[in-house]
Formats: structure tokens, C-alpha cells, sequence
């Protein structure tokens, strides 16, 4: 390859890694598989040596990613957060020893820990306390995410014992594990959301939330891996992490001692047998040389330390044909591109389809019909395409192009600004939004009608019987018991079930409805706070953003459900049924009514009672809980380090505030 060549090439690879860097760090939507990414930043690194005229300090290969998020405060790092260099065989490892030996004399022990796969954080704790808790962000900076961190209960707040140092660091990955990834996606998908991709960008886009409330119900986790500061009791790693362990930290039982790199490449393939047993993504092994002292010695590039390397694991991937793609609808609209493939084995199982999850990602492939493409498990989980083969693409094959009209029923699709998705608008009429909000309104968190499963539903819309979910409750025995599989007593205990479905709590009903962005959590909060479905109906924007925990988003999908002439007249049969359309009398005795009327915000830290305790007994004395500063808003409970903004607006509206003990005086605590 010629200067010139080189020019053009290593152009295009810069831009091709900047974007994949922000899709990946700030987006948490990666576009491309890690293998994938190291072999271009790989590529572009050869390239760059070979033509070092062509160096730019801002190229890809002297960056380590950067996460910042503008609505966070940026802390700059005491240390700063390096990436690793990564690795795919036996023989890079071997290699990492011999550089390693050149300036080393002397035996070199390792420590090998598992490669957790979510995002990086830093903690720092003073006089035991937990202080701050940063990002990686660019390496040199990152976000203060420490009210989020908080939240997450593997992570000590206070330490135990009393042999730590008076300041210092430690470093982790906070993790979401596998089975709160399932249950988070499915309640997504409850919702008319897209589901992650992987429990990593799950983790990251968690901890990056506003509402600490909600990163808490997310039970993210967090190992803790790297000890920093002054006054570290130990001159080793490994025994430095296992102090860290007695002050209560989450420190990985897998760490091994290796002392030669036989041992380490032993444990690499020890680790890739075993992953699939544990209850957090991994996606490799990281080495680090034991000794602090020759750690010292051996120091650092411009972006990552000598003395530690990652083995990375390769995803299993497999090539195979797209032999079409169809489209799905979902209950609220959402068009789902799945992609039909030659069957291939996968990880121990044999793949058919693919998610492709919207138009961006097809377009972002370039998939062309009959494309040989390569298919990996994303997150170990849900199969993905990754990649195609573009030199055995048939000649002349026609692009992939994402419809424009609803599969079923042809309306035109619509995609809102922000959003990835492409939606049919027709949920009056569309066949699979019909049947698959009746799904929802029977199912066990909603209206809990027994008997009637998807192919009974399908069955009773195909002959007519229902066509929203108010049928359900003009459905006669003589209708059931002619359906295939139906009897007598099937037919009476779906119907005696549909009655039973009557004492269903008022908020259970509101979430059954299935409006979109409002799952059993919203339903609930809303419930609370807006007793009748009347009231509600006739809500305004600001009154429904001051329910704890209700968005723009939500607040206006609320509104435009109530202002469609067809949902007015299916909750007025509702009615007429005898549905609970709303909340229950509080019971007398329970608390007092001392707050009731008042609009309540709480904000930063209290020493006697937690936000979530204190917003019960809110609650429980007649108050509302919101979560923003309105004209409406009767006073800020006020904690330690409100933020800025919140004290701005509350001396602008002229808000009263009050402590901690002024608020318990007040109800009697």
C-alpha cells in the first residue's frame, strides 16, 4: 500500500471508529461487534506505524472511548482510567510475557481475574465513607454518578473494620446480572420499548438514568477489581484485593494466582468452559503482573498499562444465508424486522432467526437480499446478524429497504422523532395490535382471566366475537363451547373468570388497558395519585408530571390514549360493566391526613430516613410524592446537597423549604 493509499485508508477507518466509539460509549448502542472493532483500531495502529507522517493526536487508536454525559458533572480522575490492550490467542499472550521479561529481571507471578462485561467505575472513599463514584469517560475525566451508584447494594457505603487508609480508590465494573436483563427487557417490551441489546448496555444506560429511584429497582451489581492510593496495605494485587474483600467489598472468588503464563493460558481455558455457569457477563480474562513494584517498573503507553493485557473470548459466530426478512407488529404498533436464515448451530443451538430490531440497523449492515451474513449470540443471548460477507453477494442483488406500510393491515407506518422505531398507527383496526392488547388485558398482572390463551383469542376474533377487549365481558357459554378444544366447563370457567376479573384493583385495570409507556410500576404510581380513571381522563400535561416518577413521554401518551374518541367509548363500556375504574377509600386509622392536598418534592441526602421511607410516610399522612418543582409544588423537603437547579427554580416560584426534622415535627414523628 502506497503513502497515498495509506492516506485514504487510514482516513476511513478513523471515521468509521469515531462512530463506532460514540454509538458504543455514549449512545449504548453498539454497532458493531468488539472483535470486529479491535481488528479496524488494530489495523489503523499497523497503518499508523508504518506511516507515522500520518499520526494525528486525535486519531481512535490514542483514545480510550469516552461515556461522558453533559447532564452529569464531569470530575477529573486522581489516577487516570486507561483502557487494556486486548488479545485473542495463545500466542499474543505469550508475547504480553516476552515484553514483559525484556524489562523485567526475575520471576513474574500474575493474577487473572475475570473480564466482567458491563461499565467502569471508580469509587472513593474517605475516612471510610463513600465520597464520589466516577465514570471512566474519557480516561481523564468522567461523570459523578455517585447518587446512582448509592443505590446499589453490593457496594459498601460505610466500610467495616478499621485497617483501611484514610483516602483512597478502588475500581470496578458495575454489571447487570442475566436474570434482571430477562425480567427488564420483558417489562420493555411490556411497554412498547425496544429491549437492550445486551445486560452491558443495560448497565451503562442504567447508570446513567436522572431518577436514582429507578436505577435502584434495576438491582445492578458491581465486582470491584483495582485498589489505588497512597497508603495500600500490600505491595502485591492479589493481596490487596483480598483486603479490600475484609472491608466489605465485592471482590470476584475467581481471582487465581498464576506463576508463569502456562498457568495463566490453563486459566483462560478453564474460564471458557465455564462461563456460561455464572450469573454476570464475562467476556475474557485480564492479566495483571502481581507485584505493585514491578508494575511500577514496567509503567505505561499513552493508553494502557504494560503490565496487564485481556484475553478477550471470541463470540461464537457463524456464517449462513438471509433466505428473507418479514415483519412482526406488536401491541402497540412497533414493527420488528426478523431475519429468516438457513439453519445454522449456535452456542448449542440451532439458529432460524434474527432479531433485526429496526430500519437504522438493516441499513446500517447494507443487507442485500440472499447476503451471506455472520450471526453471533448477543450478550450470549439473543442471536444478532453482525456482519455480511459483501465478496459473496450475488451480482445485481437488490437492498434490504424497510417497509413504509403495516404488514397486516397497510396502513402507512409513521416513526416519531427520537425514536428508532416505525409504528403502525392503526390500533383500532390493525388484526395483531387488537389481539395482542386483549393478550395483555388477560394476563396474570393485569385482569388474570383464566382459560383464554393466545390461539382461544385468535379463535374468537377470527369468528367475529370480539374485536376489543370490552367483549370479553358479552361473551356467552354459547359462544365459547362450538370452538375447538371448548366445552362446558371451559366455557364456565373462562366466563366465571371474566366475572371474577370485576374485583380486579383499579390500578391492575388502568395497566391492563395497555397504554403505551404505562407498565404495572407507572399503573401503580398513577393509581395512587389520580384515584379515578375520570380524573385522569381529564389530566393535564402539568398535572401528570407531578406524579412521582411520570415523564413528557408518558405523561403525553396518557393524554393522547384519553383524547381518542374510541378509547372514551371502549371505558365507557368498561363501565357499564362494572369494572373498578377507580382507587379504594384509604382505610381509617392508617396515618392521618396532616399533608393531604400537598404536592411534596424531596431532594438530596438524609441522615435519619431514606427518600424511599420518607416518601411513604408522605404517603401514608395524606401527601403526593412528585418528582419535579412546579408553581403547584407545596414545599421542597430538603436534604443535603440539592442540586443548583432545584434550588434556582425553588427560590425563583418562591417555594418553602423544610428539613428533615421540621418535616417529622410536622406529622408527629
Amino acid at each position: 500500500m502506497n503513502q497515498e493509499e495509506a492516506k485514504i485508508r487510514i482516513a476511513t477507518l478513523r471515521e468509521q471508529l469515531h462512530t463506532y466509539n460514540h454509538n458504543y460509549y455514549v449512545l449504548s448502542q453498539p454497532s458493531i461487534s468488539d472483535f470486529d472493532f479491535d481488528m479496524l483500531l488494530k489495523e489503523l495502529i499497523d497503518l499508523e506505524k508504518q506511516h507515522p507522517e500520518l499520526q494525528d493526536p486525535n486519531s481512535p487508536s490514542q483514545r480510550v472511548g469516552s461515556d461522558i454525559n453533559l447532564e452529569f458533572n464531569q470530575v477529573e480522575h486522581k489516577y487516570p482510567m486507561l483502557s487494556l490492550g486486548n488479545t485473542y490467542s495463545e500466542e499474543e499472550i505469550r508475547d504480553f510475557e516476552t515484553r514483559i521479561k525484556k524489562l523485567i529481571d526475575g520471576e513474574v507471578e500474575y493474577a487473572c481475574e475475570l473480564k466482567y462485561d458491563g461499565t467502569s467505575i471508580s469509587l472513593s472513599y474517605k475516612n471510610g465513607n463513600l465520597i464520589q463514584a466516577v465514570t471512566r469517560g474519557d480516561g481523564v475525566r468522567g461523570d459523578d454518578v455517585t447518587a446512582n451508584v448509592k443505590t446499589i447494594r453490593s457496594i459498601p457505603l460505610r466500610l467495616s473494620g478499621n485497617d483501611y487508609p484514610d483516602e483512597f480508590e478502588i475500581r470496578g465494573e458495575i454489571l447487570m446480572p442475566f436474570a434482571v436483563f430477562k425480567k427488564l427487557n420483558e417489562e420493555r417490551e411490556e411497554i412498547g420499548e425496544l429491549p437492550f441489546a445486551n445486560p452491558r448496555n443495560a448497565a451503562s444506560g442504567t447508570l446513567k438514568m436522572q431518577n436514582s429511584a429507578m436505577v435502584a429497582k434495576r438491582n445492578l451489581d458491581c465486582y470491584l477489581y483495582y485498589l489505588l492510593g497512597k497508603e495500600i496495605p500490600a505491595r502485591t494485587h492479589y493481596q490487596n484485593l483480598q483486603q479490600a474483600a475484609n472491608w466489605g467489598f465485592k471482590i470476584s472468588e475467581n481471582t487465581a494466582l498464576c506463576k508463569n503464563i502456562d498457568e495463566v493460558i490453563a486459566f483462560i481455558q478453564l474460564w471458557d468452559k465455564k462461563r456460561e455457569d455464572l450469573p454476570v457477563p464475562i467476556d475474557g480474562i485480564v492479566i495483571k503482573v502481581n507485584s505493585l513494584d514491578q508494575q511500577e517498573e514496567l509503567g505505561f503507553t499513552a493508553k494502557s498499562p504494560r503490565w496487564a493485557i485481556s484475553y478477550k473470548y471470541k463470540a461464537e459466530r457463524v456464517a449462513t444465508r438471509l433466505q428473507k426478512i418479514t415483519y412482526q407488529v406488536g401491541r402497540t404498533g412497533s414493527i420488528t424486522p426478523v431475519a429468516h436464515l438457513d439453519p445454522v448451530q449456535l452456542a448449542g443451538t440451532t439458529v432460524k432467526r434474527a432479531s433485526l430490531h429496526n430500519a437504522d440497523i438493516i441499513q446500517n449492515l447494507d443487507l442485500h437480499e440472499n447476503d451471506t451474513v455472520y450471526v453471533e449470540k448477543g450478550g450470549e443471548i439473543i442471536p444478532k446478524i453482525v456482519g455480511v460477507e459483501t465478496n459473496e453477494r450475488v451480482a445485481n442483488a437488490k437492498a434490504i429497504e424497510f417497509i413504509d406500510t403495516c404488514p397486516e393491515c397497510g396502513s402507512l407506518l409513521i416513526r416519531k422523532e427520537g425514536e428508532a422505531n416505525h409504528y403502525c398507527p392503526n390500533d383500532m383496526l390493525c388484526p395483531p395490535q387488537i389481539k395482542g392488547k386483549i393478550e395483555h388485558f388477560i394476563s396474570r398482572r393485569a385482569m388474570n382471566i383464566d382459560g383464554l390463551g393466545e390461539e382461544t383469542i385468535d379463535l374468537l376474533y377470527q369468528k367475529k366475537l370480539i374485536r376489543n377487549v370490552a367483549d370479553l365481558y358479552e361473551l356467552s357459554k354459547a359462544d365459547i363451547v362450538p370452538l375447538e378444544r371448548m366445552g362446558d366447563k371451559s366455557a364456565e370457567r373462562i366466563l366465571n373468570s371474566i366475572q371474577d376479573s370485576l374485583q380486579v384493583p383499579y390500578e391492575r385495570v388502568l395497566y391492563a388497558l395497555g397504554i403505551r409507556y404505562v407498565g404495572a410500576t407507572v399503573a401503580k404510581k398513577l393509581a395512587k395519585a389520580i384515584p379515578s380513571i375520570d380524573t385522569l381522563a381529564q389530566s393535564t400535561m402539568e398535572e401528570l408530571v407531578e406524579v412521582d416518577e411520570i415523564g413528557d413521554k408518558i405523561a403525553v401518551s396518557i393524554m393522547e390514549y384519553f383524547s381518542n374518541d374510541y378509547h372514551q367509548e371502549l371505558i365507557a363500556r368498561l363501565k357499564s360493566f362494572g369494572l373498578q375504574l377507580q382507587g379504594k377509600e384509604q382505610e381509617e386509622g392508617v396515618g392521618s391526613k396532616i399533608l393531604e392536598g400537598l404536592s411534596i418534592v424531596i431532594s438530596g441526602s438524609f441522615s435519619k430516613y431514606s427518600r424511599d421511607e420518607l416518601k411513604e410516610l408522605i404517603e401514608l399522612h395524606g401527601g403526593k410524592n412528585v418528582s419535579s418543582i412546579s408553581k403547584k409544588t407545596s414545599f421542597l423537603l430538603a436534604g443535603e446537597k440539592i442540586g443548583p437547579s432545584k434550588l434556582a427554580k425553588v427560590e425563583t416560584l418562591n417555594i418553602p423549604m423544610i428539613s428533615e426534622d421540621e418535616f417529622l415535627g410536622k406529622i408527629g414523628e
